[in-house]
């Protein structure tokens, strides 16, 4: 299956070179390029790509706001978004996580982790820069501090406990199933349970609950 991508970078070198680079993978076509913000929008909307690729700092309308057009909570159809920057700032972060942004990468990750991370959000799964994930997600909960965690409606079960704390940490699927020795079916199973308990849209609000309640420390 071919993972279909709009990039959207107010830079046109840095837009074509995402683009080169994505489109030299046998399954992932870019479908859609963006200057700003509003076309991204616009775009998304109308294309319904697989994963939106968008730059924070843009003209118009920036990434953030994009992204929560596109993948907010009042969404009702949310696309998937990756947030890409040269800016390694909590408040990036921390406003593109809250606008429904499915990973977060800087544009120095290098192409491997680019291609990682449209390959995991396609999937199903958040891939967040390493450098940044732990730091982010803690910070994230620090600024929560005095709202308390919600609760989920049903209590977890051990299993979903233990996988918690790996899809806190930013494993995907894979490294969840291998290191616990189940089916990538059984690990989807359990994360959509966690979803469901803790009215989580994705698996990023999973690691930010994971944090909140303490049951993981950056």
């Amino acid at each position: 299956m071919t993972i279909r991508v709009l990039v959207a970078d107010d830079q046109d070198i840095v837009r074509a070179g995402l683009t080169m680079i994505l489109d030299a993978q046998p399954d992932i076509e870019v479908v859609g390029e963006a200057a700003n913000g509003r076309e991204a929008v616009a775009l998304a909307r109308e294309l319904r790509p697989d994963v939106c690729l968008f730059d924070i700092r843009m003209p118009e309308v920036d990434g953030i706001e994009a992204t929560r057009q596109l993948a907010g909570p009042e969404v009702d159809d949310p696309l998937v978004v990756i947030v890409i920057t040269t800016f390694d700032l909590d408040e990036y972060v921390h406003g593109a996580l809250k606008a429904g942004a499915r990973g977060f990468l800087l544009k120095d990750a290098g192409p491997d982790l680019l291609i990682q991370a449209i390959h995991a959000a396609a999937e199903g799964d958040a891939l967040i820069a390493p450098s940044i994930t732990a730091r982010l997600l803690a910070a994230f909960a620090a600024t929560r501090v005095g709202e308390p965690p919600a609760q989920p409606i049903e209590p977890l079960t051990s299993r979903e406990e233990e996988i918690l704390i790996p899809v806190a940490q930013g494993w995907t699927n894979h490294e969840i199933a291998d290191d616990m020795h189940i089916s990538i079916s059984t690990v989807k199973t359990h994360l959509a349970s966690l979803m469901r308990k803790l009215n989580a849209r994705n698996r990023v609000e999973i690691a930010m609950w994971a944090h909140e309640t303490g049951r993981v420390r950056g």
